[in-house]
């Protein structure tokens, strides 16, 4: 696996001439990839491409990037992606960015809490015609100030365009959450039958309580999409769903009678007794204890 721990090298392995400043670099992608035919690689940067792929495959860690729909991906530093003889079907472009260029402006954080840049590429984001279009006349923006003669505005004015585009893809993929409403809603389905899969087989008494992490892949989707996906539906992330199916099953037990607050605990995967009480308090009001106590007055 190689590893590209600058920009300039990447885009010396993509065909490009070398960058305008060390720390980004914006390039527009023509129909045949100049990219070695099968590499695997890692970036110590963040890739954001657009890109529609018309032959030869992506891969994003395991996950294949559906060209047929996908348009644009977002990828962290240090995240594994495999190319294999790429071929697009338009242009397109590709901005990367170093950490280090976002220091001193709010983007240094703020890139950080936008949940796309971990979404598998077959989660990529599916652009509209009129959404091409705000993204391409962004693109152009920075890549005319980037190309001028730098001064002490430059950065800034970049910076905005960028912000900018991340802003509208976090628009747009609550827009795609909306269109794929009935998708969204089979989806819902489906994470209830893994739970309900889950305890049935006495997986919680064995692994523990089931993690977002544990989920994601049975639904073909990663961590953060799902959660994403499932606050559009419900309102609550998957974690927050988790957590309210497991105190459905505790207040079930409880019901019961038959077995202590600790039995109950250990059964639906909690190692530590005193955390299924304060969980449980949390989501229900009232303590395992008390919630067992008024149902036997």
């Amino acid at each position: 696996m190689k590893r590209f721990k600058t920009i300039a090298e990447l885009d010396q392995a993509e065909g490009f001439h070398p960058p305008e400043h060390p720390l980004i670099s914006l390039n527009l992608l023509t129909r045949v990839s100049t990219l070695e035919k099968n590499m695997e690689f890692t970036c110590d940067f963040y890739i954001i491409c657009f890109k529609k792929v018309k032959s030869g495959e992506l891969w994003y860690g395991k996950t294949k990037y559906d060209h047929n729909t996908g348009l644009m991906f977002f990828t962290r530093p240090n995240q594994l992606l495999t190319a294999r003889g790429l071929q697009l079907a338009e242009k397109g472009f590709a901005i990367h960015l170093h950490e280090d260029f976002l220091m001193g402006h709010p983007l240094f954080g703020e890139i950080r809490k936008y949940a796309f840049f971990d979404y598998e590429n077959h989660e990529a984001l599916h652009l509209l015609p009129r959404e091409k279009e705000i993204m391409w006349s962004l693109y152009h923006k920075m890549d005319t100030e980037y190309r001028n003669n730098p001064d002490e505005f430059s950065k800034s004015i970049i910076l905005s365009h960028l912000d900018s585009i991340l802003k509208y893809a976090q628009r747009f993929y609550k827009r795609q959450f909306i269109d794929r409403k009935q998708l969204s809603g089979i989806t819902v389905t489906k994470f209830n039958e893994c739970m309900d899969a889950y305890f049935e087989k006495g997986g919680a008494g064995e692994k523990g309580l089931p993690t977002v992490n544990h989920m994601a892949p049975q639904l073909h989707l990663s961590p953060k999409y799902l959660s994403d996906l499932l606050r559009q539906e419900t309102g609550k992330t998957a974690l927050e769903l988790i957590h309210l199916y497991v105190m459905s099953e505790a207040k079930n037990l409880l019901i019961a009678g038959d077995r202590s607050i600790s039995e109950i605990a250990y059964q639906l995967g909690f190692g530590n007794p005193p955390y299924f009480s304060r969980l449980f308090k949390k989501e229900v009001g009232v303590s395992p204890k008390e919630y067992k106590s008024q149902l036997l007055n």
